[in-house]
């Protein structure tokens, strides 16, 4: 959540951090604002509401001269969205700009101490207790100061700061919040990520836990919290830029909705070599595989219902147990956790507060981790014992499709590794997988062809007050997905269940006329899916059934029937979930509704 983008150099500063903030957007905000070193003093404009405000106030940046500025979109965690709260916040003196993402969770006791110094505070944020320790601290050496602020604040923190002194300086700070900087020939930036600065820069480096970089217009200077300096190696962005822009798409949700079947290619194709399953970057020698006893599944959002998919399939395959967590909830409860546990942390961004926190907890008990992530160099790809990497690109929508795709083939790629090293898929059952994950792309591909018949379907339910998801085993899992995508994009009230606990209180809310979606993909399922679709249907639902090309007999029960293209059961959610992100995003297109960025919602939770 919240972006920052800063950048010093031989350029104007302002139209550089806007548009470097334009391209942060899918992280969710809510105001925007900059601070840009004019030569003299430090200017700050700051709105809010959506960028453009910003862009507006200050003639696209034409307004704010200066080659030295910080930059951030904020999304509201302490104080309500307003001009007062947006960031950069000053020192008493204006000589001092801070930008903040994440949460200082001693603000409190710290803003007491500060008030108590004759420091007055004129916003709600946790922020502005920065700006005035910073400035309480400073005696004319900016790091000393930033250090002694550090080893006194607690919580998460990515920072960007502008001292009015310093002119010819920017400095970065980073605990448990992402960001990274980066430099050309014009000058250096930061950035909370990568296609912040894509356009000016591929090389990056990634600033760590409890690091400082000081950055200048001719170079980079890293530090420990302790004022060390260090030595840091860049790391080249080989993405296309292009895969940040819409590509003659409405959305970028529906560009990456199309762009399913090249991720599942990409992210299985590297693992399947002669046969066989390959995982070169899993750290882990077969044995210690094999000795995996139990699996602890944890994420959040689509990503807890990648997982939850992953359960069924590793345990049908594999046959290791496998609990599935939130990881809001895992990292507070007392977990027991085997020694030959295996912990996955599963994360788009990877940097998910919680998804971090669940990690570092199992790490200190001595419990390997995995991370299944999307980006190369986050903090779970770099904190976790083993990684695998789903190569899906960048991903600029806030909700999640290519994504999650991507986490679904990696936990199967996963599974059947680990059943074939325990000796339970011979070799013509591998055989017979593997051709059926190589076949997925093209399956998907055929599903997307069939989007004027969802996009026809969902315009019927434009207006929907409820819509309910039902499903049993995986189907659970897809209907927990499918519900996701429609109420995070659309703003309908829906809700999955487990198809056999309807009688269990759920089944009163069916009225005459309410959509009922039935997900029926498992063979051994069909008949018991069929009995539930019968009890919806006595209470007057609609029912949409989504179901494999030979189930035709769902037909006499259910008023709407999508086809998928036949697969292994176990693989079923990766094309059963495209007539339901069609059919969300073509609702919430109806609607009028901000499809790529949805109210409320942020692309990468990097808070609690």
């Amino acid at each position: 959540m919240c972006g920052i983008v800063g950048y010093i150099g031989s350029r104007q500063a302002a139209p550089i951090v806007l548009d470097g903030l334009s391209k942060l957007e899918y992280r969710g905000y809510d105001s925007a604002g900059m601070a840009i070193y004019n030569g003299q003093e430090i200017i700050v404009k700051k709105a809010a509401g959506r960028l453009k405000v910003l862009e507006n106030l200050t003639h696209a940046g034409e307004t704010m001269k200066g080659t030295s500025g910080i930059g951030h979109t904020r999304w509201a965690t302490h104080g309500v969205p307003c001009d007062v709260n947006s960031h950069p916040h000053l020192n008493p003196a204006g000589t001092i700009a801070v930008v903040h993402n994440g949460i200082i969770e001693n603000y409190i006791s710290l803003k007491k101490k500060m008030i108590n110094k004759g420091y007055e505070f004129v916003s709600e944020t946790d922020t502005e207790v920065l700006a005035h320790m910073l400035d309480y601290y400073y005696k004319g050496n900016p790091l000393e100061a930033i250090t002694k602020v550090l080893h006194r604040v607690e919580g998460s923190y990515a920072l960007g700061i502008l001292f009015a002194e310093h002119p010819d300086e920017i400095y970065a700070v980073r605990k448990d919040s992402p960001m990274i900087v980066g430099r050309n020939e014009e000058g250096c930036f930061i950035a909370s990520d990568v296609p912040a600065i894509l356009k000016y820069t591929r090389t990056v480096y990634y600033v760590e836990n409890q690091e400082v970089v000081r950055l200048k217009r001719d170079g980079l200077s890293f530090y420990t919290v302790d004022e060390e300096e260090l030595t840091k190696e860049a790391v080249v962005i080989d993405w296309d830029a292009d895969a940040a822009e819409k590509g003659g798409y409405e959305h970028f949700m529906l560009k990456e909705m199309y762009e399913q079947p090249g991720t599942v290619t990409d992210t299985i194709s590297p693992r399947i070599k002669e046969d066989d399953i390959v995982i070169e970057e899993l750290n882990m020698t077969d044995e210690e595989l094999r000795n995996v006893s139990r699996i602890h599944i944890v994420a959040c959002g689509s990503a807890y219902h990648a997982g939850m998919t992953g359960k069924y399939v590793i345990e049908a395959l594999a046959r290791i147990p496998v609990e599935v967590d939130l990881a809001s909830e895992f990292r507070y409860r007392d977990s027991i956790l085997e020694e030959n546990s295996l912990v996955i942390i599963v994360s788009q961004s990877g940097e998910t507060a919680d998804s971090l926190a669940a990690l570092r907890e199992c790490k200190a008990k001595g419990i390997r981790v995995l991370g299944i992530v999307n980006v190369v160099g986050s903090s779970i790809a770099r904190e976790a014992d083993s990684v695998m990497h789903t190569w899906a690109g960048p991903e600029i929508s806030v909700a999640t499709t290519k994504a999650y795709s991507a986490q679904l083939v990696a936990l199967y790629v996963l599974a059947l590794k680990l059943a074939k090293l325990r000796g339970l898929v011979d070799e013509k059952r591998s055989r017979e997988l593997l051709t059926e994950l190589k076949h997925l792309p093209y399956h998907i591909e055929v599903l997307l062809g069939q989007k004027e018949k969802m996009q026809h379907f969902a315009n019927r339910y434009v207006g929907a007050r409820d819509i309910f998801f039902i499903g049993r085993g995986i189907d659970y899992a897809i209907s927990m997905e499918g519900s996701l995508k429609l109420k995070e994009i659309s703003y309908i009230h829906s809700e999955a269940y487990a198809a056999g606990e309807l009688k269990h209180g759920t089944i009163s809310l069916i009225e005459e006329g309410t959509l009922v979606v039935a997900v029926s993909t498992q063979p051994g399922l069909y008949q018991k899916m069929i009995s539930n679709i019968v009890e919806v249907k006595a209470r007057g639902a609609f029912v949409m059934a989504v179901t494999c090309e030979e189930n035709t007999a769902i037909e006499k029960v259910s008023d709407y029937v999508v086809y998928i293209p036949e697969t292994d059961p176990l693989f079923a959610n990766s094309l059963a979930i495209i007539p339901l992100q069609l059919f969300g995003y073509y609702v919430a297109v109806g609607r009028g509704c901000d499809v790529d960025k949805p109210r409320n919602l942020a692309k990468s939770v990097t808070v609690e």
